[in-house]
């Protein structure tokens, strides 16, 4: 079995519970306007690497991570390697290792349910909160998200939904309670993050010869953040 991998980040504490290394994977259908990472969106590129030769490359982290936390699949999107991910979840969770998986989810339910159910901890990340808006400024479909979380509230999932919230495009108000009307139906939401739209990623698209079509955008500021975060009910905060 063989996986594309785009990076390893050590140590990390924005990505899941605890401290976590965060492995970065290849391949994602989706085409986010405020994407920070397009160099992972062609599936075969990266390296090539086994589940075990993963694991045994993290290993050395194993003894940062205490009882909270593990490791976190983001990229790209993990769930296009769905066999590849399913067969290191299994070993890491042989090994004791808490796992997440950092998703848009923009594959349907029925491919990746093999390699989800093996995860602890699912952040789903719901790009928009409209048909429209998710179209325009993903290339997706709501509806598969939607699905999808349907799909972890039947399996009795732990899940995380995230958003990155963009200047004049999800800020306002109603964008929150919309996020959270369409969340909230479902027991098995535990959080909602709320992360703040950044342009570091800049210097990839000019390296990748492309446009970042929202450089001229501004960032979101951390108290911006919060005011909108205080919308939010406490559970989920």
């Amino acid at each position: 079995m063989i996986g594309h991998i785009h990076s390893i980040c050590s140590m990390s504490t924005k990505d899941g519970p605890g401290i976590r290394t965060v492995i970065f994977m290849q391949g994602c259908p989706l085409r986010c306007f405020y994407c920070h990472n397009p160099d992972t969106w062609q599936p075969h590129k990266g390296e090539q690497i086994t589940p075990t030769e993963l694991i045994d490359r993290i290993s050395r982290f194993f003894p940062f991570f205490g009882k909270d936390g593990g490791i976190t699949f983001s990229g790209g999107e993990p769930l296009m390697q769905p066999d590849f991910l399913f067969e290191t979840l299994s070993l890491l969770k042989q090994k004791g290792i808490h796992t997440a998986i950092d998703t848009a989810s923009a594959i349907p339910e029925s491919m990746v349910a093999k390699a989800t159910n093996m995860a602890d901890l699912v952040m789903l990340d719901i790009k928009m909160n409209d048909e429209e808006n998710y179209k325009l400024h993903t290339g997706g479909d709501l509806s598969v998200a939607l699905d999808y979380l349907r799909f972890l509230d039947k399996a009795n999932k732990r899940v995380w939904i995230r958003q990155v919230i963009v200047p004049k495009i999800n800020d306002r108000a109603e964008d929150i309670l919309r996020l959270y009307k369409l969340v909230s139906p479902f027991s098995c939401v535990e959080r909602i993050e709320l992360l703040p739209f950044r342009t570091l990623c800049k210097e990839k698209y000019d390296a990748l010869g492309m446009t970042f079509p929202l450089e001229d955008t501004p960032e979101m500021t951390e108290s911006e953040i919060e005011s909108l975060i205080a919308l939010l009910p406490e559970r989920y905060r």
